[in-house]
């Protein structure tokens, strides 16, 4: 099944055409053969991330939204706080999860991943670290496999029918 998915880059020092992350985000997303419904690039200001963030909830073509980057400790890091009260629920195992499998590469530097997922107004919302790093293990290791129905016993796909119950 396609899905459409929208991808956001938070960050103050980079633009789209330096975007990394963003671009292995949109290639992966393809190569399983989503499709990509927009991307773009806003500051680490927690209002801006939020309405984008909003208005790709707002959009029932929306199925999935990923951003990447503003998830650290510092003062400008707001992806998290801007995007937990718009969730209707969260998805506490994915940040669990993705420590986990980031300490495997980066140790206990993932104490520092504050990434998180949920669902609001039947939109999936993936929120994960910025680095290469992190948004390669995200897709790779879990996200990928919860946007293809065929995984077993249970993926995110059956229940896109049902999130707006």
């Amino acid at each position: 099944m396609s899905l459409a998915i929208a991808l956001l880059t938070v960050s103050d020092t980079r633009t789209l055409a330096e975007d990394r992350s963003g671009e292995a985000l949109q290639q992966r997303l393809e190569a399983a053969g989503h499709r990509l419904v927009e991307r773009t690039l806003v500051p680490d200001d927690r209002y801006r991330i939020r309405s984008e963030i909003s208005r790709w909830i707002a959009d029932p073509t929306v199925q999935v939204v990923i951003s990447s980057g503003g998830t650290g400790l510092t003062g400008r890091d707001g992806t998290p706080e801007a995007v937990a009260p718009l969730l209707d629920k969260t998805i506490e195992g994915f940040g669990e999860l993705f420590r986990v499998l980031s300490f495997e590469t980066i140790g206990t530097s993932t104490l520092q991943s504050r990434c998180l997922a949920g669902v609001a107004n039947g939109t999936v919302i993936f929120v994960l670290p910025g680095s290469l790093d992190a948004v390669e293990t995200a897709w790779d290791r879990l996200i990928h496999a919860q946007l293809e129905e065929s995984t077993r016993p249970c993926n995110l796909v059956q229940l896109l029918p049902r999130l707006r119950e």
